[in-house]
């Protein structure tokens, strides 16, 4: 574990208004066809059968009732659903790929049987050869979003969990590993170890697990508070972890909600929301998408907070 002390979300933040040299060039990604409904926390962009996805989640901006859809980028840069791809119910999802399997998930809702007429919610994951055809690796446990999965260097898997409650307070970020995807179980990512990264009135998650040329992990993921009783306040962040050692870098804040463009939020305590999507690293250049304030996606050139 990272010893130093646990700087809070204020302090980074200082920290990164101090950084930060490049003025912002945000942009807003436009998907098509999709008018009533709002497009936001996507995956990164990802290549399959040599064109360019990204699964976002869609919903109407009065209801929490989410699917998770596969858009398909056109030659100006906007997207549209491919129609030939499953949907999914699924919020916030996520994509990787782990040796020949495509892996694809994002957080599922259900009733809550012991509270009658509320909501309940967990990670769900599919791995398949294929988009078109996945089945169920796993459902999470109950109340935990953000369960992420990267390859490692020498094969085995590193797992990101985000415990709350008894263990993990607000939401911790934890991490362990397995020999091979099968075997994941409830078991495995309730013992996690925890990384300890937050303040305590704080919380995170990870977004995106990549591994480094010199097999530590990147994590692209975000760190969250409270201001004035309700309002939230999510940052992208980033740190780094060695999966060997199990010690990891101080986060670091890499943007902010007024680096991007004015827009719509779902409501007006989500208005300072971002959730981190990906980073592509490609040709010295990295590009930060991420979800805006609950009702769209946009995307920004930053520095390369892995170098």
């Amino acid at each position: 574990m990272s010893m130093e002390k646990i700087k809070p979300i204020e302090t980074l933040l200082e920290e990164y208004r101090m950084r930060k040299k490049r003025k912002p060039y945000p942009r807003k990604i436009h998907f098509r066809g999709m008018d009533g409904y709002d497009v936001y926390n996507p995956t990164a962009p990802f290549i399959y059968k040599e064109k360019t996805y990204m699964a976002a989640r869609v919903e109407r901006r009065d209801s929490e009732n989410a699917r998770a859809v596969f858009f398909r980028e056109n030659p100006d840069g906007s997207y549209s659903v491919d129609e030939t791809m499953p949907v999914y119910e699924l919020q916030d999802p996520f994509y990787t790929k782990i040796s020949r399997w495509h892996i694809f998930g994002g957080t599922e809702i259900f009733p809550d049987e012991k509270n009658p007429g509320h909501l309940q919610w967990r990670t769900a994951i599919y791995y398949g050869e294929s988009l078109e055809k996945m089945a169920l690796l796993l459902k999470g446990p109950t109340g935990m979003k953000d369960i992420r999965l990267v390859e490692l260097a020498d094969g085995s898997i590193g797992v990101f969990t985000r415990p709350q409650g008894k263990r993990g307070g607000r939401g911790k970020i934890g991490f362990t590993t397995v020999p091979s995807l099968l075997d994941i179980s409830l078991d495995v990512i309730e013992h996690a170890i925890l990384l300890e990264l937050f303040d305590p009135m704080e919380w995170g998650g990870c977004n995106e697990p990549v591994l480094l040329p010199d097999g530590k992990v990147g994590v692209l993921g975000h760190v969250a508070r409270f201001t004035q009783g309700t309002n939230r306040q999510y940052y992208p962040m980033t740190f780094i972890l060695d999966p060997k050692t199990l010690t990891c870098s101080r986060y670091q804040i890499i943007a902010e909600r007024s680096d991007f463009l004015p827009g719509p939020a779902k409501r007006e305590d989500l208005k300072d929301v971002l959730f981190s999507a990906g980073l592509i690293r490609k040709g010295g250049i990295t590009t930060l998408y991420t979800g805006v304030s609950d009702a769209e996606v946009q995307a920004m050139e930053i520095d390369d907070p892995f170098k």
